[in-house]
């Protein structure tokens, strides 16, 4: 006779979170709290993090929560107390020189025309392409899709748009028209 591991599972499948109001409420102000993290930090990644640690703080305290028509306001601190946080405790990697680095310049980044001049050439390289990776190209740079949008856009795997965006990127790497632009 063995014993059972763990005697809830048969109840797994009906757990309900215990606040479906908490629930409910980040579905619908998800997108609005997202931004609201983003102008607090320049990763969207480091966004999106922030504002789970806000959301969990907020779960925590939910019960205490007298006014929830105020729930945004407390998200919203919730955001800055915990980035302030954060800032507070990152770790300084400055160091005191005598010298300040310059900043490595772009071709183009000062004059309009060169600038113009590059976009013209890396646009005259990309029409070089064979049609379909000109495709795959233009969706995933241009039009800034996904790689799993591109597939769906074009009818075609995932893998295949890695593999014809890999060989026309290596392709405009080649390009002489773009070498000097490097």
């Amino acid at each position: 006779m063995t014993t059972p591991v763990c005697t809830s599972a048969s109840t797994a499948a009906t757990w309900a979170p215990p606040y479906p109001s908490f629930s409910a409420y980040v579905r619908a102000r998800q997108s609005v709290l997202l931004r609201a993290a983003r102008s607090l930090t320049a990763n969207p990644s480091d966004a999106e993090d922030l504002l789970q640690t806000a959301l969990t703080k907020t779960y925590v305290a939910w019960e205490r929560i007298e006014d929830h028509r105020a729930l945004d306001g407390y998200v919203r601190r919730a955001l800055v107390n915990t980035r302030t946080s954060q800032w507070r405790k990152r770790k300084v990697d400055e160091f005191a020189t005598d010298e300040l680095p310059e900043p490595e310049a772009f071709p183009g980044d000062d004059d309009p025309a060169e600038r113009q001049a590059l976009h013209d050439a890396m646009w005259r390289a990309v029409m070089k392409l064979p049609a379909r990776q000109r495709a795959m190209v233009v969706l995933r740079y241009y039009e800034d899709l996904s790689e799993a949008q591109t597939a769906e856009v074009l009818g075609v795997s995932v893998g295949t748009v890695k593999s014809a965006v890999s060989r026309a990127l290596g392709k405009l790497r080649e390009d002489p028209e773009l070498i000097p632009a490097r």
